[in-house]
């Protein structure tokens, strides 16, 4: 059986060192070795290059102009006052001034040249920030779901994210040694009992979410954790097993799939139930084809009955039936709310996840002035907004003030519901594996779909439109009402027909269209919905009921 390369890294790489170091030094290239472009990935970055200047560059025989996306681990998506300082000044300083919100709650930097890695990293620790395992064969960032308005349970709920996000950490001390000049310490201490002499056959996703909420989108994870509450106290858990959305063009063995319930668990077993989950994708997830290898396909081959009793055997515990719960919110909650300590909470939008300061709107500016005050703390969603949060009543009309001053409560009240909406991955210029444009592209498409939307008075409609620029997804485009998968630079396949809450992937409708048509398709949609729909029907609900797809 062929050796993946999360196999090939934990056995050649002393504990993901590699050649990292080594690489580092070598001036004449803004690239680093080629064993030591996988493993980086594990340290939680990409190295990646200016697609928009591949060619310019050809032509004048120059290197591509390399560059690398750090990502950081933030389990549930919180950064502090003066975590944002920190986080500004990197991007001023090192990186593209673009900070981008992921649909994985947390944040990444685009641009940062290789003799700049070190600072940034060493800038990150010194407010506590790290970026390790934030990609790689390894346990991604946990989310959770985002608004604490259900204070205390979202505290105690929150609190999970990074305890599940420390205990399935690697344990080598590579990071530290590499990036932070720490002196290297034992084996024994490096001994680790999850992944052994393996990582996972492929990355591992993991998101908590807290009815009604589903902000996470828990059902697109490998575990999707529902959070039980009655009479005001968590009782335990919902688990769920098997969510992914990456699938390949072309090759039908490969395929999005929501999450199978597997029963609850009381909150004091979460942990060991979420660690035998992981260790058995360890030893049962296919190793020979990196296609094939999320934990969705393990489940499938297995068949869950075998899956769940194995997850059991090593975990010691039993499988509950499932407890009830309801799921109706899987948008954020833009404007001002107040939770029962009488904080407060802005959600504002953030179009694409993009902070940068433009004519119309300075986030950049207003975030650094609202955390030089101190007066608030920043959370992350993961439709890629930011909720300015934890103000104290005195502060609020402080907040706000700088909110309006730089256009940020303005953009907020007046972006439609469906652009509000809208989620896009970052694909060209700079993801290696775009197909096509996404989050450069979609806000003007959204200009064009609102245009048809109030054609036909649908401008109230909260519908979910996703873009991606390849079949990996992540924007989450098949969970969403009308999602496009990038084929080809300017066509995409249209998908149909997810619910407006995450509990049903939609359907491919069209195949490599191009704008025009996409638009042509949704005006003939669109205008059958707003004629025959039924009352607070959903337009995913809608597309089911008619069969259209």
């Amino acid at each position: 059986m062929a050796e993946t390369p999360a196999e090939k890294i934990k056995k050649e790489s002393h504990g993901l060192r590699g050649t990292l170091a080594e690489s580092l030094l070598d001036e004449h290239t803004g690239q680093i070795r080629e064993p030591d472009q996988l493993l980086i990935k594990f340290h939680g970055m990409y190295m990646q290059d200016d697609r928009d200047r591949r060619e310019e560059r050809a032509e004048k025989k120059l290197e591509r102009a390399y560059s690398y996306m750090i990502r950081l681990r933030l389990p549930g998506g919180l950064l502090t006052a003066q975590q944002w300082l920190a986080l500004h000044e990197v991007s001023e300083q090192y990186a593209s001034p673009v900070i981008k919100i992921t649909t994985r709650q947390t944040i990444q930097l685009h641009g940062v040249l290789k003799h700049n890695i070190k600072p940034t990293i060493k800038e990150f620790d010194t407010v506590k920030l790290d970026s390790i395992a934030a990609c790689g064969d390894v346990n991604r960032n946990v989310t959770v779901s985002a608004h604490p308005r259900f204070s205390p349970i979202h505290e105690e709920v929150f609190s999970y994210a990074e305890k599940i996000s420390k205990l399935l950490l690697p344990k080598t001390n590579a990071y530290y040694e590499i990036w932070l000049d720490k002196e290297k310490i034992s084996a024994e201490q490096e001994k680790d009992e999850l992944y052994q002499d393996r990582y996972f056959p492929r990355k591992f996703k993991i998101a908590i979410a807290i009815p009604p909420y589903n902000d996470v989108d828990a059902f697109t994870n490998d575990i999707g954790i529902i959070a039980i509450i009655e009479n005001n106290k968590l009782i335990g858990f919902n688990i769920s097993a098997g969510g992914g959305l990456g699938m390949t063009h072309g090759n039908p063995a490969t395929y999005p799939r929501l999450a199978s319930m597997l029963g609850f668990v009381s909150k004091d077993d979460l942990l060991k139930i979420v660690y035998a989950i992981a260790t058995t994708q360890r030893d049962f997830g296919d190793r020979s084809d990196r296609k094939l290898a999320r934990l969705k396909y393990t489940i499938d081959r297995l068949g869950i009955d075998a899956f769940k009793k194995e997850v059991e055997a090593r975990s010691g515990i039993k499988f509950q039936d499932e407890k009830n719960y309801v799921l109706t919110i899987r948008h954020d909650e833009y404007g001002w709310h107040q939770n029962h300590e009488g904080l407060y909470y802005y959600t504002a939008f953030v179009e694409m996840g993009r902070v940068y300061d433009g004519d119309k709107i300075q986030f950049k500016k207003a975030f650094y002035e609202i955390a030089t005050s101190g007066k608030a703390q920043f959370r992350f969603t993961c439709n890629q907004n930011i909720i300015i949060s934890d103000i104290k009543a005195e502060d609020k009309n402080e907040i706000e003030a700088v909110l309006q001053q730089y256009g940020i409560i303005q953009v907020t009240k007046t972006a439609s519901p469906v652009r509000r909406n809208a989620v896009a991955c970052v694909a060209f210029n700079t993801c290696p594996l775009a197909l096509a444009e996404a989050q450069r592209y979609l806000p003007s498409l959204i200009d064009k779909i609102e245009i048809v939307l109030n054609k036909y008075n649908l401008n109230n409609e909260e519908l979910s439109v996703r873009m991606t620029g390849c079949p990996n997804g992540c924007g989450r485009s098949v969970a969403a009402e009308i999602g496009f998968v990038g084929t080809a630079y300017g066509k995409y396949n249209m998908h149909i027909g997810a619910d407006a809450i995450g509990k049903r992937l939609n359907k491919l409708y069209k195949e490599n269209i191009e704008e025009p048509e996409i638009l042509e398709s949704l005006d003939v949609l669109l205008k059958d919905f707003s004629i025959n729909k039924n009352f607070n029907e959903p337009f995913g609900d809608y597309v089911l009921r008619k069969k259209i797809v």
